[in-house]
């Protein structure tokens, strides 16, 4: 690009996302990472022509509004939106683009890892040996739930779910699955389809949660759902913390009615519910399902690559507004 666009960078990014967009953006960097305020955050923005953000960057219709009119598009460095207003966007004639495709692999991994965690004790184990509490072999030791067999309920059966789907099938999981509108036979790959959450949630041993964050599916995996499920089974979560009902779902936890979880996304992330913390049933992660050195560049390299298309004139490829 002849003339560099000038990009405001919210959040440190990784070294080979900083070094493609220093060739064709005049950047302004966030090094030290600091979260801004919206009112830093406007202030930086200034004279800016772009934005790189992030989930921790609420762009709200209040905050679309007031950026200086010579930003015109914002690249979130996310798949989910829910942090951007797109109305407002839309109104004020601002672009808005995402990172689909990309976080697919390494997110179906942690979701494994969490169904694996949350059914073997990963959490107990792991902690006895660390804390040289553990006094060695009994056969009423550490006895968990085994995974091979037993059915999955995906919830959202996107890109991540059939990637999660795929991993299952080789502990010879029975794949159950409910969205909006049944896969194609070929996608399926015999997967029993639902067409609510409720018919499923009956024939889920193992629960994956990977709907959008949206009004209608907000605390969606409430007290009532929770109660449809068999009992001992087992919650794992890698799309939205706000999914949950964090009350319910601890509720269920200490009754027994839910043998564990393993989540990897909270409410109110990083401040979540403290009573997470007090279950020896629970596996937590802190929101690290994108987190490989493959994943954080490319989603970098997507929002670069949206941006590219924008300036040369071109539709980006990932647009949401």
């Amino acid at each position: 690009m002849p003339n560099k666009p000038s990009l405001l960078v919210t959040r440190a990014m990784p070294t080979d996302v900083i070094s493609r967009l220093k060739q064709d953006y005049d950047p302004r960097l966030n090094e030290d990472d600091t979260l801004w305020a919206k009112e830093e955050l406007l202030q930086r923005a200034t004279g800016c022509q772009a934005i790189l953000c992030t989930s921790t960057e609420k762009m709200d219709a209040e905050t679309i509004a007031a950026l200086p009119e010579e930003v015109k598009i914002i690249a979130t460095y996310s798949v989910g939106f829910e942090h951007i207003d797109l109305a407002a966007a839309k109104e004020k004639g601002v672009v808005v683009t995402n990172t689909p495709d990309v976080l697919t692999n390494a997110t179906a991994d942690v979701a494994m890892l969490l169904i694996l965690a949350a059914a073997r004790r990963a959490y107990e184990g792991e902690r006895l040996v660390r804390e040289d509490k553990w006094t060695g072999w009994k056969p009423n030791f550490m006895v968990g739930t085994e995974v091979t067999g037993k059915r999955l309920g995906i919830f959202g059966m996107g890109r991540i779910g059939e990637a999660v789907a795929r991993r299952a099938r080789g502990f010879d999981m029975k794949i159950h699955y409910s969205k909006r509108q049944r896969l194609s036979a070929e996608q399926e790959q015999g997967a029993t389809y639902h067409e609510t959450l409720e018919a499923m949630l009956p024939h889920c041993d193992f629960l994956s949660i990977h709907c959008p964050s949206t009004p209608e599916t907000h605390h969606i995996l409430d007290k009532a759902h929770l109660a449809l499920m068999p009992d001992g089974a087992i919650v794992v979560n890698t799309a939205r913390g706000n999914v949950v009902d964090d009350a319910a779902l601890i509720d269920a936890l200490k009754s027994g009615k839910i043998a564990a979880a393993g989540l990897d996304v909270f409410e109110n992330e990083p401040n979540i519910n403290p009573a997470y913390r007090d279950l020896p049933n629970t596996f937590l992660l802190p929101h690290v399902g994108s987190a490989t050195v493959e994943t954080r560049n490319a989603m970098g390299f997507k929002c670069l690559d949206n941006l590219d298309a924008f300036f040369k004139g071109a539709p980006p490829p990932d647009r949401l507004a």
